[in-house]
């Protein structure tokens, strides 16, 4: 169910018209609906449910796709832990109120702090990528006088025909383990001190809209898990990552019954406990960035519409092609005018665009447009380029919505520079 749309005109999240909160909180700014993240979380809770008892699978949200800890918050409430990479996440997670039992660590360059911080707060798992990092978590194990729970992450060398940029599951990429090399990697981690090594992690890639790989993937995952257990090592979870892709253009939806029906026959006759990492299925339908024409701009055979939002505050379409669909707030008559533009922000980049060649609703300078489709790697990406503040941050629940975060000024952008005294 989608709950973004047209009523009477106007574009609404839920039931609060989106120019309220652009008259706000200026633009541009990201907004996410309550009701549609706990309707995404919802929708894997009930193909799970269906597959296996609830005592058997944890949910734990990849913060990376929106570390916004109301979101995380949110999640936490309706059952979810979290997917963290780095010490900065595992700390918003904490802040609010993800268990250390319901925490899952994750990425292929963990540093001695971050790994320490884990291990002291004895979280659920740590997915380890290779054999340095495996004898870093010994050593701090062994000094905190911890048993951490780890799993390797392997690399099934299974492409998952996405973007180059996204796939994380061939040979060629740096994540996890060559999956041949597991089964000695084991052996060490069992004769290591502080270790329990009892899981087996996975994850080919971001943006998967085919179950294809993901088959392939889990069948090499319970091979594995087989042939690990004949070498008495004792593995009681599976962790199948996160991936699965949403509709940004003309995508088919990934059927999550049918996804769920391939742990059903693949992973559950293994009698282990399953963890899922999924982040942009959560997240991003749930969310849009606002944004106001500055400019229209008649180029040499091209129109613009420049907007006040940038790369900066939404790096997708620059950093990987990735198309967002665009709509005016004030709904445009069926049969009323249309242009062909380019619509672009105003980073001094000429890879700041949002769509080129556009059709488009004839368009004046001053309308609010949404971007929509835009939870997932939109706010979370977004940086300080040309010193533009980071956009705010607004959650919407029925009727009612709230900051979560604030709108950075300028002088929050600036102040942590330092002029040493030497050339005052």
């Amino acid at each position: 169910m989608s709950f973004i749309g047209y009523k009477k005109g106007k574009l609404h999240m839920e039931n609060v018209p989106l120019d309220q909160i652009a008259e706000q909180y200026g633009t541009p700014v990201y907004c996410y609906s309550a009701e549609q993240l706990a309707d995404n979380f919802h929708a894997y809770q009930k193909a799970m449910l269906d597959v296996m008892p609830e005592d058997k699978f944890t949910i734990c949200y990849a913060c990376k796709a929106n570390g916004n800890q109301a979101i995380i918050k949110l999640l936490g409430k309706l059952g979810a832990g979290a997917d963290v990479v780095s010490n900065g996440e595992m700390y918003r997670a904490f802040k609010a109120g993800i268990k250390a039992k319901k925490m899952v660590f994750s990425g292929v360059g963990k540093t001695e702090a971050e790994l320490a911080r884990a291990i002291k707060n004895d979280i659920l798992q740590i997915n380890v990528e290779s054999e340095s990092e495996l004898n870093m978590i010994s050593a701090i194990a062994m000094k905190e006088h911890k048993q951490i729970h780890i799993a390797l992450r392997v690399n099934p060398d299974v492409d998952a025909k996405t973007h180059a940029k996204i796939t994380t599951g061939t040979s060629e990429n740096k994540f996890g383990i060559d999956i041949k090399a597991a089964p000695a990697l084991y052996r060490k981690a069992r004769e290591m001190g502080g270790l329990t090594p009892t899981g087996v992690a996975v994850h080919i890639g971001s943006q998967l809209t085919d179950l294809a790989p993901y088959e392939e993937a889990f069948k090499r995952v319970a091979a594995l898990v087989v042939e690990l257990r004949l070498q008495n090592n004792v593995i009681t979870v599976v962790d199948l990552g996160g991936g699965i892709g949403i509709p940004y253009k003309d995508e088919a939806p990934v059927d999550l019954e049918r996804y769920a029906a391939l742990i059903r026959d693949i992973i559950v006759p293994l009698n282990v406990h399953v963890v899922l990492e999924p982040g942009r299925s959560i997240v991003g339908n749930a969310g849009v960035l606002l944004t106001r024409v500055l400019h229209v701009k008649e180029g040499y055979g091209k129109k613009f519409l420049i907007l006040d939002a940038g790369m900066n505050d939404m790096m997708r379409p620059s950093l990987y092609d990735a198309y967002h669909a665009i709509l005016t707030c004030n709904e445009a008559p069926p049969k009323g005018a249309k242009t062909q533009y380019d619509i672009v922000g105003p980073i001094c980049e000429t890879s700041d665009i949002f769509l080129k060649d556009a059709t488009f609703p004839r368009t004046d300078a001053g309308a609010l447009l949404s971007i929509m489709t835009s939870g997932a790697y939109g706010a979370s990406m977004s940086n300080n380029y040309n010193s533009r503040p980071l956009a705010p941050e607004v959650l919407v629940s029925d009727d009612q919505f709230d900051v979560i975060r604030k709108p950075q000024k300028i002088e929050d952008v600036v102040n942590n520079d330092v002029i040493p005294d030497w050339l005052a």
